[in-house]
């Protein structure tokens, strides 16, 4: 499928800093099998394009591992954006676990409430993830948040629809193939009488 490069071109882009998550969990492209966090050094750029203290710890397999199992565990919660039905309890636990290696803390800037990683490096970054998805779903927008149901392309996307149920990332590809497919069905299912 032809993606569109640039983030603001994107009818499917989410509101900052949702777009975060979105495009985290777009570093797997399941229809094309490419996938942006494949190595290690994948994953230390990435890291870097996340503007986040650096650590100074080395990037190991383990890291590697617990990036992409958050990074599934939110497409799973995407994927039942569409039922609105709560986060998954494993999402909500892979989450709750990257808020604690973070050391998420509340501070008062400003007089406002406001969640802030203590840590640097990746811990932090997947920490801002958490915090991210955690300010979304208190402001209503984490429901339109959402991957594109059909099963070979799992896109994330954001839904604009005032309805909120948009199901494929793009309508023009992947909601015209599923159309495709239930008129194929009916064109062979028996006729009845």
């Amino acid at each position: 499928m032809v993606r569109l490069g640039r983030v603001a071109d994107s009818p499917i882009a989410a509101p900052e800093p949702l777009e975060r998550v979105r495009s985290f969990v777009n570093t797997l492209d399941v229809e094309d099998g490419v996938d942006t966090l494949s190595a290690i050094e994948d994953l230390r750029r990435w890291l870097g394009s996340q503007d986040v203290p650096d650590d100074q710890h080395p990037l190991q397999a383990e890291d590697l591992n617990r990036t992409k199992a958050l990074r599934e565990s939110l497409r799973a919660a995407l994927r039942a954006n569409h039922d609105r039905s709560p986060v998954p309890a494993e999402t909500a636990s892979a989450l709750e676990q990257a808020a604690a290696r973070a050391k998420v803390s509340l501070t008062f800037p400003d007089g406002r409430a406001t969640l802030v990683t203590r840590a640097g490096g990746l811990d932090a970054a997947l920490g801002e993830l958490a915090i991210i998805v955690a300010d979304a779903i208190q402001d209503g927008t984490w429901s339109r948040l959402k991957a594109c149901q059909n099963d070979a392309c799992q896109w994330a996307f954001y839904d604009r629809s005032n309805a909120r149920t948009s199901k494929w990332c793009y309508m023009s590809v992947c909601g015209n193939r599923a159309k495709q497919r239930t008129h194929r069905a009916r064109a062979r299912a028996p006729k009845k009488g």
